[in-house]
């Protein structure tokens, strides 16, 4: 199963909760993580700026997406206008587009308000547990 991981689930797997199980999920190779350039840009700004990469879980974490462990990597998205409130969350659904994933995970207003796009369904990490691995 291919998703896209929103950046506030990614930095919150690092304090436990379902975000964690999700993260585990990826470990375990449950789940398929696809990531683009601007993404994995946020992911390692938003761990410098929390002081959370030279954790030794961030340094894992990094490795296994150096050495493409269960994910996708895109170099180019569509560049599209959807969320007016936030164009900064656009790169979660172009990424998603890009690579045919059906699901988002966040815990973003911005993307939860969405719900759907095209073939593409945002989801809590609550409710993304409880439909596919409850």
């Amino acid at each position: 199963m291919k998703v896209v991981i929103d950046t506030n689930i990614f930095v919150s797997s690092f304090f436990g909760g379902k975000p964690k199980k999700i993260i585990e999920l990826w470990s375990k190779g449950e789940i398929i993580i696809c990531v683009s350039p601007s993404i994995l840009d946020e992911y390692f700004d938003v761990l410098t700026r929390a002081g959370l990469k030279n954790k030794k879980n961030t340094d894992e974490i990094l490795a296994l997406f150096s050495h493409g462990f269960n994910s996708l990597y895109i170099s180019k998205t569509p560049h599209l206008q959807i969320i007016k409130d936030d164009p900064d969350d656009d790169k979660f659904i172009e990424c998603a587009i890009a690579l045919n994933s059906n699901i988002i995970i966040s815990g973003d207003k911005h993307l939860l308000h969405i719900k759907k796009y095209l073939n593409i369904e945002v989801y809590s990490p609550h409710a993304f547990l409880d439909t596919f691995f409850k």
